[in-house]
């Protein structure tokens, strides 16, 4: 078993401890076993144990429970938001819109208010209009989606899709200028139908004109 060496003692200990996570030796949930052992295992005191212990809880894999123990809360340490979004294929961020946008229009469906369906209606009308650049279209285009999201009523929801929009915006932008909208018209269609859907509260609907609509985008990016 590996032990630590040299300094810093406590990240080389939290840096161990996360490999035998990694490994499989604690899984999601599981106690660790108590200081004693622990620091024997690690050869370092229990001082630096603690330390190494709270380095990992800051970083969302560990939790010290009071009179229970530490438990693991994560198999690794996530890593920034952001940089995974530039990083991943954008084939890969819209499958994930889908999923979390047709979630939020059958809730649209479900909770949008008077003032949502004012909102939202608004947003579509300047999405029809906004064909006199690619940038223009993109913004149109996003800030309708929101309207949707928002319309959800899960401030979760919402701050997942604000975090998709920097990659989605980028890649749709650049997709546009290289290869204009087939049929503009149908595609603001696909929107007036979710529009539709959400406004008469049918939430199967809606959901499925989401799905449609994001999994035909992602078949202009393949």
């Amino acid at each position: 078993m590996a032990t630590v060496q040299r300094q810093p003692l406590a990240a080389q200990a939290a840096q161990l401890l996360l490999d035998r996570i990694r490994a499989g030796e604690w899984q999601l949930g599981h106690k660790l076993p108590g200081e004693t052992t622990l620091a024997a295992q690690l050869n370092v005191g229990r001082s630096t144990l603690r330390e190494a212990i709270r380095e990992l809880s800051g970083q969302g894999v560990l939790e010290s429970r009071q009179g229970a123990g530490v438990f693991v809360t994560a198999l690794d340490v996530a890593e920034d938001w952001d940089e995974v979004l530039r990083r991943a294929d954008i084939a890969a961020v819209i499958e994930a819109r889908i999923a979390i946008e047709a979630e939020a229009a059958a809730l649209a469906a479900q909770r949008r208010t008077p003032a949502d369906l004012r909102i939202m209606r608004k947003a579509l009308s300047v999405r029809a209009g906004s064909d006199d650049s690619v940038e223009h279209l993109v913004d149109a285009d996003t800030a309708f989606h929101r309207t949707v999201i928002a319309a959800a009523h899960n401030e979760v929801l919402l701050q997942l899709f604000d975090a998709f929009v920097p990659r989605v915006h980028r890649a749709m932008t650049e997709m546009l200028r290289m290869r204009p909208m087939a049929d503009p018209a149908a595609d603001h269609h696909a929107h007036e139908v979710l529009f539709a859907a959400i406004r008469d509260r049918s939430a199967d609907t809606a959901a499925t004109a989401s799905r449609v609509h994001l999994s035909a985008l992602k078949s202009a990016f393949s």
